[in-house]
């Protein structure tokens, strides 16, 4: 209600004016988010501050149960505010459309983050039935299901053995157990995007698309334009750019990038494991920059064209991902070292225990997603003339979900 009425207000405000009611936007869905997911982070981490000089002080927390999808719908909002303030969309007077744009069923617990130049006028015109559109979006659903309930869920099932006691297993073990993470959160996540997308489109409202087979990237820069998009194309647009973006000097496009980063991991959660990811990706993507800056590297690493060179940068790019992983899932800074370092234990090159058969499934699916790389999303078919093959794959993907499901675990996501 009050980025809606903010929003109108801008439109005739003097600038002084503007600056006010735009600080008032930023104040409550800032501070929405800081008491509901960062208080109790920031006032525990002051009284440690201070035990570190030998002055322990009390404090008190406080008990709130997160809403579902807080950060999504915030984010959202604030977005509308900054373009409106920005004069790079009109503010709108429909207050049914400007509270269905936010609280829009399929995205609003777990994304994408939409913007609102895309979906809001979506609300305000007449939507007719298209059949294309509408069995495109039952691919999707059909598509999500089955990355969310045989291979997210599967994956759950050991990735979560593997991190409650890790001290038990080898570090070849370990890594198979923060790859199987890995598409347990990617087939999670991605998951529910297509069936949130597809869902829209069954209604006749276009999504953005959030995830663009990410597991085939060839470096860390590259991963962010295909994994969590609308979040990653947010924090570009809103953050990244306005400080200076790469049109800066090689210090403040490290502190840029860094910025970026560690508000990306703070975003998933008021924990030092978020902050370690993020710092993760911002070293290793400000170390791919310069690179790239680096004529003879850049020649090296993006002018060949080699299936081996490819192959071995995604190899290089999934490693590191999957290394972060670890610091995503765990659930404390000290067991996500402790993780990582019997990893690197002299049994890392052991042979891994059980489960190697689902891991060659899931590099088969990875397989998949390179046939499909190209294409729209998972289940896009249709370039497939034979419709009997077609129906085939779908009846085929139909069963798996239903006989292979894993034992349902909770969307990731809808904590953050």
């Amino acid at each position: 209600m009050i980025d809606f009425l903010v929003g109108r207000q801008l439109k005739s405000a003097l600038r002084n004016q503007r600056k006010i009611l735009f600080g008032i936007s930023l104040f409550f869905n800032l501070g929405v988010l800081f008491i509901f997911k960062y208080f109790n982070f920031f006032i525990e981490t002051f009284t440690e501050a201070f035990l570190l000089f030998g002055k322990p002080i009390s404090y008190s927390s406080v008990q709130l149960i997160l809403p579902v999808g807080i950060s999504f719908y915030t984010f959202q909002t604030l977005s509308y505010t900054i373009d409106v303030y920005r004069r790079r969309i009109e503010p709108t007077d429909d207050v049914v459309s400007f509270f269905a744009f936010v609280s829009f069923f399929p995205q609003l617990v777990a994304g994408p983050i939409e913007r609102a130049s895309n979906l809001l006028p979506q609300f305000q015109k007449t939507r007719i039935f298209n059949y294309n559109k509408s069995i495109d979006g039952l691919r999707l659903i059909l598509g999500g299901l089955f990355k969310k309930m045989v291979i997210a869920d599967n994956c759950a099932l050991i990735a979560n053995n593997l991190f409650e006691n890790y001290t038990e297993y080898s570090g070849s073990t370990l890594f198979c157990g923060a790859i199987f993470f890995g598409f347990q959160i990617y087939g999670d996540f991605s998951g529910y995007s297509d069936i949130a997308i597809g869902s829209a489109r069954l209604l006749g409202f276009d999504l953005m698309k959030n995830f663009n087979f990410p597991y085939l990237s060839k470096n860390l820069i590259e991963f962010w334009r295909r994994w969590h998009i609308s979040l990653s194309t947010w924090f570009r647009d809103y953050v990244y750019i306005p400080l200076g973006g790469n049109r800066v000097s090689n210090a403040r496009l490290i502190f840029n990038i860094l910025i970026v980063f560690l508000l990306s991991g703070l975003w998933h959660g008021a924990n030092l494991t978020f902050l370690f990811w993020g710092l993760i990706h911002g070293i290793v993507l400000i170390c791919t920059v310069f690179i790239g800056k680096n004529t003879k590297l850049r020649v090296f690493l993006k002018d060949q064209k080699s299936l081996i060179i490819d192959f071995f940068r995604v190899g290089i790019t999934f490693f590191i991902v999957t290394i972060a992983w670890v610091f995503f899932r765990a659930e404390t800074s000290v067991e996500a070292f402790g993780y990582i370092d019997q990893i690197f234990s002299g049994s890392f090159f052991s042979i891994p225990e059980g489960n190697k058969l689902f891991l060659i499934l899931l590099i088969g699916y990875l397989l998949i997603e390179w046939f499909q790389e190209k294409r729209e999303h998972l289940l896009d078919i249709s370039y497939i003339s034979s419709k009997p093959i077609r129906y085939l794959i779908y009846y085929g993907t139909l069963f798996l979900v239903f006989y292979y499901g894993g034992d349902l675990q909770t969307f990731i996501y809808f904590q953050f």
